[in-house]
């Protein structure tokens, strides 16, 4: 099934609610980056994408096992050559006069004058997938009796493999074309997980909005702070950006001496998104830091002498504005 362009729509606003709930993102975050980070794509890109998928189990299933697969065109360049009879094929009785078998080596869509069988339609999506394949492999071959004329098991497993990855390499093409990020977010697109969503929700969306542009950094700002200064609160010294924030301020130095040894850069080559250990000890680093906190966060918190060797870390300020007595009672 093919939903409706109203039916995609009122689809894509529960996709876009999935999307921000998974990266914890703005809503004035672009729907491009918004995707990229929660590494969930478009329904444009993923509805057909999940049709390519079930026309690749069809094609590869055991004409003599799957109903489906039997009722393939003969033309379809299969490992076994059992089709059902055409009388079955059709899959019901008295069909329109306009519709016809499909064959499988047809040339571009299918005709728009004629209707064809719904199994016909399905398997030709999968055309394009073998590519210099001269047969589709079994993907169920380990159910069927030990046959001579077959390749091995996991030579057929391997290549189904292959193919499935073919369509999930398809999948990112069409997102980039799609729904192409802005020139400022070089991260690239992945359809697995980040690392750093590990971390737990809170910390891993202080990272998702820093990466997307889109956060309380002061270089960052919303829709309703585009005229609001970018300099950092904190040491004035330039922009607050997220490299800014993670590699130069100087305000939280001392916590990037004792935790972030090592670390030269936050861009999308950075080993940092990669290992574990880097990922934990920038989690560290927010945390003791309040990087991109909310402002309001911690409201009770007035300057006190603590907030002049820390100044960007509330635990410090909690120390040196309250008695132990306080301390436990917040």
């Amino acid at each position: 099934m093919v939903p409706s362009r109203g039916m995609l729509t009122k689809m894509d606003v529960y996709w876009h609610q999935v999307q921000r709930w998974v990266s914890n993102c703005f809503r004035s975050t672009p729907l491009p980056i918004l995707s990229a980070e929660a590494c969930i794509p478009p329904l444009q890109a993923i509805i057909p994408h999940k049709r390519r998928l079930a026309a690749l189990r069809l094609v590869c299933a055991a004409p003599t096992i799957n109903p489906a697969a039997g009722r393939l065109c003969p033309s379809f360049p299969s490992l076994l050559k059992y089709r059902a009879p055409d009388s079955h094929r059709a899959l019901c009785t008295r069909l329109p006069p306009n519709v016809m078998p499909l064959s499988w080596k047809m040339n571009g869509p299918p005709s728009k004058v004629r209707s064809h069988l719904p199994v016909d339609e399905l398997a030709n999506l999968a055309r394009p997938i073998p590519g210099s394949l001269s047969f589709a492999p079994l993907s169920n071959a380990a159910l069927l009796p030990e046959q001579a004329s077959l390749p091995p098991h996991h030579t057929m497993t391997n290549a189904y493999k292959a193919l499935k990855g073919r369509t999930r390499l398809q999948l990112l093409e069409e997102w980039r074309r799609l729904a192409p990020p802005p020139l400022y977010y070089t991260f690239a697109l992945s359809l697995t997980p980040h690392p750093f969503m590990g971390l737990g929700k809170f910390i891993a969306g202080r990272i998702h909005q820093m990466r997307a542009q889109k956060s309380y950094l002061a270089a960052h700002p919303s829709l309703s702070s585009l005229d609001d200064p970018k300099h950092s609160p904190r040491c004035g010294e330039e922009d607050e950006t997220f490299s800014h924030v993670i590699l130069r301020c100087q305000s939280t130095s001392f916590h990037r001496e004792r935790l972030l040894q090592g670390l030269t850069s936050v861009g999308p080559d950075s080993p940092l998104w990669t290992s574990t250990d880097q990922l934990l000890a920038l989690a560290a680093f927010i945390r003791a830091t309040a990087t991109n906190y909310p402002p309001d966060m911690f409201p009770f918190l007035p300057p006190s002498p603590a907030s002049i060797v820390f100044p960007s870390s509330p635990i410090s300020r909690l120390v040196g504005l309250c008695s132990s007595s306080q301390i436990r009672a917040i």
